[in-house]
């Protein structure tokens, strides 16, 4: 199949021209904001460890952001890091966490915590995550020269993390999450979160996107919830290996379905649809996604497109999740590298164009149910 019709396939009958045009000036690497400050390049390879998807919309932002956002997002996967070691109980991790936030707060040694948490690391957290934890001080050490105000937001964001990870973490349930409203605070700890600091590095950065600030916010929140759930439906098995789920037990019962029952490699239609409900409902949050989107100004292309990537990404993992409920790995709803480069193409081409913008997002997400669909 020759390039324009694969990718066109890829992204689910994106308009041709559109990727015609991009065929015609071909999609550049990202744009280099290391240049020659080594901080910078620090920060670049630990995140080329840590998060690919990153590594790649992160410099779309202009440098400035991109040096905090890069930061904010190495904490929180320290953050992360702690919440996902096995080796780990409820009582240390909520130490450690406390420690980290004090230490990003600057109350407390980041040397200390990097030396006691790095040997107490199994072999199943990534090397790169180990070399995260080694290197956590010069991290925060980049984080303390940041203005008051981008060091005030990446601290709450940490603080609020924190907190909803190790409150989580220690709860005694069973197989998954109470209820689709516990599903929604998890999310909220864990990415929507993130999605109020950035919207407010985004407001700090551009007077025209704080006049949106009120608007923004709520929205920033239904964002990054519609990233996480996605995110959760994809690695349903890779937590499940790890003695963790964060499904809702209720969505599940209401279709007769148990999720003590709950095994790869086993084909039921009873789980089948309560998956499409979750999905109906990442997808009504990635729609939230998109009118945030468009809330930033047009001539704000890089945050746009920093937006637009992770959206499309996660509009066409949805797609393979819906199209194939029965997967048994990640690997298996994981979007190719060619839909990777029709979502950049597509982004880049439609970043100001608001109609376009929304034009895309619902040709990507064509057959994907509605909340309604799902729920029935």
């Amino acid at each position: 199949m020759d390039p324009l019709h694969a990718n066109a396939a890829a992204v689910g009958a994106f308009p041709i021209r559109f990727l015609a045009e991009a065929m015609r000036n071909p999609v550049s690497a990202p744009e280099d904001h290391a240049g020659p400050d080594p901080d910078d390049a620090f920060q670049a390879r630990l995140l080329d460890g840590v998060s690919r998807t990153f590594a790649l919309t992160i410099p779309q932002l202009p440098p400035t952001l991109a040096r905090v956002v890069s930061n904010a997002y190495l904490l929180c996967r320290i953050m992360d890091t702690i919440e996902d070691e096995a080796a780990l109980s409820p009582a240390t991790k909520r130490d450690f966490s406390a420690r980290f936030v004090d230490a990003v707060a600057g109350l407390g040694s980041s040397d200390r915590f990097s030396g006691e948490l790095a040997p107490l690391l199994s072999v199943q957290t990534l090397q790169a995550e180990h070399e995260l934890i080694r290197e956590t001080p010069r991290v925060l050490s980049i984080t303390h020269r940041f203005p008051a105000p981008q060091r005030d937001a990446l601290a709450r964001c940490v603080r609020v993390m924190g907190e909803g990870m190790v409150s989580f973490q220690e709860q005694k349930r069973e197989r998954g999450l109470a209820d689709l409203a516990t599903l929604d605070r998890y999310c909220y700890h864990v990415a929507g979160v993130v999605g109020e600091m950035l919207t407010r590095l985004f407001c700090e950065h551009s007077p025209e996107i704080a006049l949106n600030r009120e608007k923004l916010i709520p929205l920033a929140v239904s964002f990054g919830q519609g990233l996480q759930m996605t995110n959760i439906l994809k690695d349903i098995w890779t937590d499940l290996s790890r003695g963790a789920c964060w499904l809702p037990r209720d969505v599940f019962a209401k279709t007769g379905f148990d999720l003590n029952e709950l095994a790869p490699g086993r084909s039921d239609e009873r789980f089948a649809r309560g998956l499409e409900t979750l999905v109906a409902i990442a997808h009504a949050h990635l729609k939230n996604a998109v009118r945030y989107a468009v809330l930033i100004p047009a001539e704000e292309v890089g945050i746009r497109n920093f937006c637009l990537w992770a959206i499309g990404m996660a509009v066409l993992t949805l797609r393979k999740i819906s199209r194939h409920p029965n997967f048994q790995s990640g690997d298996e709803v994981k979007i190719s590298r060619r839909s990777v480069r029709a979502t950049v193409v597509a982004s880049r081409l439609a970043a100001s164009r608001d109609r376009t913008i929304r034009l895309l997002f619902h040709l990507a997400g064509r057959g994907l149910p509605s909340i309604a669909e799902g729920a029935g």
